[in-house]
């Protein structure tokens, strides 16, 4: 008897954090590392909310809360739901988490039995399979070619869907190509959904706000509120409002899940930080006038890199609708060979050899469930991502 787990064994560490962890320790070792690889913002958390969470510490708020959210935090949750996105949520079908990832954890576990399935789209978000295994469910991945701008559509949806289905997860814009759902599109998936009733969707709109290019976001439930009993809608405010070590996650769904998502939590990390909830319910009131700024300088940065890497031989990627990633193609450059003789087979060797060759760091798209790509973050200073375009260059230049 080992003292490990077995379950542990069909789930692997998040590749996005090995990578940044990877990146770290080759930093500190001296190497001069451009980090590409993790999804955080690099500006600061708005002086408003900053103002509120010293202000939570002076008014002693630094107690336990209510397990899944404090009633101030779930009504400003409420509030948000209905402002942006035209969805009608009472405060006994909100939960909040400590980010979202504890949020879709919790969710999964409370509402999966051994065996249930879930369709997840390809690419995806690293965690959503692993989750979805770990509680003893099924992953069922779905490609989806850059052709169809890695969308699911209606088609690919219908014949995923089998009596085992649990849930669909849906992610807009997506982590990790920055793709987004329109209302049309979400209107043909809708149409499928309401031909299997059994089927509940779980939609990450994390990356609600950070969009391009005249995009407009769109959500399922508001495009078709007959789902609405059997939706959760996932949001946190770690993108847009730049609170990522905050940690803070939320979700609008039906009351008997929110209740045994409570119960998980509670069994688990109990409350939110209580300041971090604070902080939380003024960003959510706050004017959202702040964005425009940081959105045009994350629009720069994907325009700066889409021309640098869609300059390179071998590395084609197509334009994000929203979040702040790029997932580039790296077909043309596998059977390359690196300047020591080694072949350039798989998205792997290419990231791999990125790091070693280049000093930076990036994800292989096999980590989203699709190859031969890799995913860079642009939510990093401009010239630093000037410079990593420039060594991406060289180092394929290299290949011979």
């Amino acid at each position: 008897m080992g003292l490990i787990s077995v379950k542990l064994g069909v789930v692997q560490a998040s590749p996005t954090i090995a990578i940044t962890r990877m990146a770290g320790e080759l930093r500190r070792q001296g190497r001069d590392i451009i980090g590409l690889s993790q999804g955080e913002p690099d500006f600061d958390t708005p002086q408003l909310v900053k103002d509120a969470a010293v202000a939570a510490i002076a008014r002693g708020e630094t107690k336990y809360t209510d397990v899944d959210g404090t009633p101030a935090l779930k009504a400003a949750i409420v509030r948000k739901f209905a402002r942006d996105n035209g969805l009608a949520y009472e405060t006994s079908q909100i939960s909040v988490g400590t980010g979202g990832k504890q949020v879709l954890f919790n969710a999964l576990y409370a509402s999966i039995d051994v065996g249930e399935e879930v369709i997840i789209p390809a690419p995806y978000w690293v965690s959503y399979p692993d989750m979805v295994r770990l509680v003893g469910g099924v992953p069922v991945i779905v490609p989806c070619p850059e052709e169809q701008n890695f969308l699911l559509d209606a088609e690919r949806l219908r014949a995923a869907i089998s009596p085992r289905t649990k849930w669909l997860i849906l992610n807009s814009p997506s982590n990790p190509t920055g793709a987004g759902y329109t209302a049309a599109h979400l209107r043909a998936l809708a149409d499928v959904l309401l031909d299997h009733p059994h089927v509940y969707v779980l939609t990450d709109d994390m990356y609600e706000h950070i969009r391009y290019d005249g995009f407009e976001f769109a959500t399922i439930g508001a495009v078709e509120p007959k789902l609405m009993p059997r939706i959760l809608t996932v949001n946190g405010v770690s993108k847009a409002y730049a609170m990522t070590g905050w940690r803070i996650g939320y979700a609008g769904g039906p009351v008997e899940l929110i209740r045994a998502m409570a119960t998980v939590q509670s069994q688990s990390t109990s409350n939110p930080s209580s300041v971090s909830q604070a902080a939380a319910t003024v960003a959510l009131d706050m004017p959202l006038d702040f964005l425009a700024e940081r959105n045009a300088a994350f629009l720069e940065r994907r325009d700066l890199c889409l021309e640098k890497l869609n300059a390179i031989d071998g590395i084609t990627c197509r334009v994000p609708d929203g979040a702040f990633y790029l997932f580039p193609s790296c077909a043309g450059l596998l059977g390359r060979k690196t300047p020591d003789g080694r072949t350039i087979a798989t998205d792997i060797d290419f990231s791999t050899y990125l790091m070693e060759a280049a000093n930076v760091a990036v994800v292989p798209g096999t980590a989203f469930g699709l190859a031969p790509y890799f995913r860079i973050s642009f939510a990093t200073a401009t010239e630093r991502l000037r410079t990593a375009c420039e060594r991406i260059a060289a180092a394929c230049a290299a290949l011979k």
